[in-house]
């Protein structure tokens, strides 16, 4: 596929189809990686992307326990406040 470089303000940009954008969930930014005189773009997932759905699960499956004890169990946190 072929794309054109655009002029814009004092730099230049590389302009995607609207089908580029919604093939592949593309938002506001996307990585860009230069690797052997290629350059890659791949979109930028959200932050905690899917966190809510992984903790569903890991509770469904009792995944969501403690693997260490409260290391603050016998502290007094009145010296904080």
């Amino acid at each position: 596929m072929r794309a054109s470089i655009i002029k814009i303000g004092n730099s230049k940009g590389l302009r995607l189809s609207k089908q580029i954008i919604d093939q592949y969930q593309i938002e506001d930014q996307v990585e860009l990686t230069l690797e052997k005189g290629r350059i890659i773009l791949e979109p930028l997932k959200k932050s905690r992307e899917g966190w809510s759905e992984a903790f569903q699960k890991m509770s469904e499956n009792g995944d969501d326990q403690l693997i260490m004890e409260d290391v603050f169990e016998d502290e007094g946190f009145e010296e904080w406040s």
